[in-house]
């Protein structure tokens, strides 16, 4: 192994989601570390894992949690300068025909619930929690990962949106409030960040040692964390498909520099 490129896990199912696995893996290459493909089919890879990212895709079986529904939140302003916000709103502009044509090629319809997918991520993520491994969970995987400690989902998240229009888009048109006390806060460097959004299903209960650190206007979490890891992030929105907003590529940097530390406490 090139122990200057830590070797990132990154999951999927065995059909589709080939846009979601290139464009994390192009955001792993841009903080220098070497994406793994995961999938059932092929199994848990003989390489050394450094980090791993659990990744969107179809839903949990709901057989692995309870059921349950709503609540409410807030209302805040994003302090980003005026520039800025302008500058990342035309590189969003740019991109987004790019992604949205790679998305459209690549993804297939829902193959509804994939109970091979399910088991091998839990697997896999038992395997981390008991190394120390960073992990990144994104969309379903901040789903698994809360379940994995116990906590629950709830199963279609329509029942938020009756007074507020539903985003569903890999644009970052869903603004979302982080709790500055945060581990994520600190990645991010900002207490109102604007998401994309493709999820049906969202974190209910929270699991043991979980904490919730970021909510949606509507109340929907956003983003959960480990209490005790160094790094054990679940975020519902894609931040792979964002690699033109610097605080979402700030995700995978932090990422993989826990990874490097990981590497460096093993030698």
């Amino acid at each position: 192994m090139n122990s200057k490129r830590p070797n990132i896990g990154v999951t999927g199912p065995d059909k589709g989601g080939r846009a979601a696995w290139w464009f994390t893996w192009f955001a792993i290459l841009i903080q220098g570390g070497r994406a793994i493909h995961i999938c059932p089919k092929e199994g848990i890879p003989d390489a050394d894992i450094h980090g791993l990212v659990i990744g969107g895709g179809a839903d949990v079986n709901p057989k692995r949690y309870g059921k349950s529904q709503l609540g409410e939140l807030f209302s805040e302003d994003q302090k980003v300068s005026g520039i800025r916000q302008l500058l990342i709103r035309i590189a969003t502009i740019l991109f987004f025909p790019f992604i949205f044509f790679l998305r459209k090629l690549f993804s297939t319809t829902s193959v509804g619930i994939d109970n091979d997918r399910d088991e091998m991520e839990l697997d896999l993520l038992g395997r981390a929690v008991e190394k120390g491994i960073p992990i990144l969970g994104i969309c379903r995987g901040a789903q698994l990962m809360n379940i994995y400690f116990g906590g629950t989902l709830h199963q279609d998240i329509e029942n938020y949106y009756t007074e507020v229009p539903r985003p569903h888009s890999v644009w970052p048109k869903k603004k979302v409030k982080i709790d500055e006390q945060s581990k994520l806060f600190d990645v991010l460097g900002f207490g109102t960040v604007w998401v994309n959004a493709m999820h049906r299903q969202a974190v209910d209960e929270v699991g043991d040692y979980m904490t919730i650190v970021a909510r949606e206007e509507t109340g929907v979490v956003q983003a959960i964390e480990h209490q005790y890891h160094n790094f054990m992030l679940g975020v519902q929105w894609h931040p792979e498909y964002m690699p033109q907003v610097p605080s979402q590529r700030q995700i995978f940097k932090r990422m993989l520099e826990e990874a490097h530390g990981f590497v460096k406490n093993q030698k």
